[in-house]
């Protein structure tokens, strides 16, 4: 059985552990143990809490759920190689006017840089937490956008995010995070900036010919 780890649980940390919790392997990992171990309390048994260097040993995919710069500074363990990393980062700035970074690069490609012999792919990055919230019925039209060079580790994380209650749009390689994190930020933009709230996210229709 595959076995997930998620290291960090702010909001989209818990609320990916909450919608993969007793679907697949799941580990958590967070600075303040006393609270993840109480927060796994609340999800169906099986969930196991370990310190990070647990988690990603026993993991065969590892979620970023961290902040692009803490998510950057992980990405150096040499634990990493070999195993899938999801990076679902955005590098926002302080005061979340834009993005720190991007178009000629991207958080995800610089998570990829700092693990070279890891397969980083990108996904999650344009949907607010409050979606996993939802029943998975009102989010499996919601597509998780993922990127990433090894097709193996995308169809895994594409795996992931269908077992998370979402449709799947892929989008090529590692390079196409320099689309993914400003539409990102469009969906920040409209969220906070705009007052649309955290129920929204991106998707493409199809229209008839």
């Amino acid at each position: 059985m595959t076995t997930i780890a998620i290291l960090g649980l702010g909001n989209m940390g818990k609320a990916l552990a909450k919608r993969l919790a007793g679907k697949t392997d799941l580990v958590l990992a967070s600075r303040d143990s006393a609270a993840a171990t109480a927060f796994a309390a609340t999800l169906p048994a099986g969930v196991t809490v370990l310190d990070q260097a647990g988690a990603i040993a026993k993991a065969n995919i590892v979620v970023l759920a961290l902040p692009f710069d803490t998510a950057l500074e992980t990405a150096a363990n040499p634990a990493l190689a070999g195993k899938v990393v999801i990076d679902i980062s955005n590098p926002v700035k302080a005061d979340f006017s834009g993005l720190a970074i991007g178009h000629t690069t991207s958080a995800a490609e610089q998570v990829q840089a700092a693990a070279p012999a890891a397969k980083v792919v990108k996904a999650f990055n344009t949907i607010f937490a409050g979606l996993f919230d939802l029943p998975a019925a009102q989010t499996s039209d919601v597509p998780v956008f993922v990127a990433g060079n090894d097709e193996a580790a995308v169809a895994a994380v594409s795996d992931i995010a269908t077992l998370a209650g979402f449709a799947v749009e892929k989008t090529g390689g590692i390079d196409a995070a320099r689309l993914l994190e400003p539409l990102g930020m469009l969906n920040i933009r409209f969220g906070y900036g705009l007052g649309r709230g955290t129920g929204i996210a991106p998707r493409w229709t199809k229209l008839a010919a």
